[in-house]
C-alpha cells in the first residue's frame, strides 16, 4: 500500500465520527447496517471505516465476509437500493474497509428492520435517526413544481405567528398550542419547510420547528 494511502486514512481517523464517518468495529447484522446506510443516503453521503474501533484504534476486518454483509445490506435490506463504493486499506499488518455512500438524488431511502418495516433515516452528528414525518413529506414533494410566490391562508398566518413566539417547538407541542388537526398541520409544515420559511433542528430523538431568520430581517421589523 502507498504512503500516501496511509496517511489518507489516518487523517481520516483523526477526524473521529462525526455526520459524513462512522467506525465499525464489525459489522455482524446486516439490517443494523442498513440504517446507517440509510442515514448517510439521505443526508450528506458518508465513509464506514469498518475495522476500526469507536476510540479510532484500528481492529482490523476479519474477512471478505464484511463486504458482503454490506452489500447484503445495501441491496436486500435498502429500499431503493443504494450504491457505494469500497477500498480496503492495509495498514499495521491489518485490513480496513472503506465503504462511500453518495448522497441519494431519489429520497427517501428506506431501510427494513427487524420486524420487517421499512423506516427511512436521516444523520445528524454521528448518529442515525429516523427521519420525521415532515421530512419524509418533504421530501416526496421536493421536485414537485411550485409557484415563485408563497401566499399564506389564514392558517398559515397563524402558525407562523406562533412559531414568532416560540423560540423552537415540536410537532406535537404545535398540534397542542395550535388546535390544529395533525393532518392539517402535517400539511402546512410541509408547505413552509419546502419554501424555506421554516426550518427543522433534530435533536435527542425529536425533531422541533423554528423560523428561518432572513439576512436583514431584524433590521426591518
Amino acid at each position: 500500500m502507498l504512503r500516501s494511502d496511509k496517511k489518507y486514512l489516518r487523517s481520516l481517523i483523526d477526524e473521529g465520527e462525526h455526520q459524513e464517518l462512522d467506525f465499525k468495529f464489525e459489522i455482524s447484522d446486516a439490517r443494523k447496517i442498513a440504517r446507517t446506510l440509510s442515514a448517510f443516503s439521505n443526508t450528506d453521503g458518508g465513509r464506514l471505516l469498518i475495522g476500526v474501533k469507536d476510540n479510532g484504534r484500528i481492529s482490523g476486518i476479519r474477512s471478505e465476509e464484511e463486504y458482503y454483509m454490506v452489500e447484503s445490506a445495501a441491496s436486500l435490506y435498502c429500499r431503493p437500493e443504494v450504491r457505494f463504493d469500497s477500498r480496503n486499506h492495509a495498514i499495521e499488518g491489518k485490513n480496513v474497509l472503506e465503504i462511500y455512500i453518495p448522497p441519494s438524488g431519489n429520497k427517501p431511502v428506506y431501510a427494513r428492520d427487524e420486524h420487517n418495516r421499512w423506516m427511512a433515516y436521516i444523520r445528524v452528528g454521528d448518529q442515525n435517526m429516523l427521519a420525521s414525518v415532515i421530512q419524509l413529506e418533504v421530501w416526496k414533494n421536493e421536485h414537485m413544481p411550485r409557484g415563485k410566490l408563497l401566499k399564506f391562508t389564514r392558517s398559515e398566518k397563524l402558525l407562523l405567528a406562533h412559531l414568532g413566539r416560540a423560540t423552537v417547538t415540536t410537532l406535537s407541542a404545535l398540534q397542542k398550542d395550535t388546535g390544529f388537526r395533525r393532518k392539517e398541520l402535517v400539511s402546512i409544515l410541509v408547505k413552509l419547510v419546502l419554501f424555506d420559511v421554516v426550518g427543522m433542528d433534530y435533536s435527542e430523538g425529536d425533531v422541533s420547528f423554528r423560523l428561518i431568520e432572513r439576512p436583514g430581517e431584524d433590521d426591518q421589523r
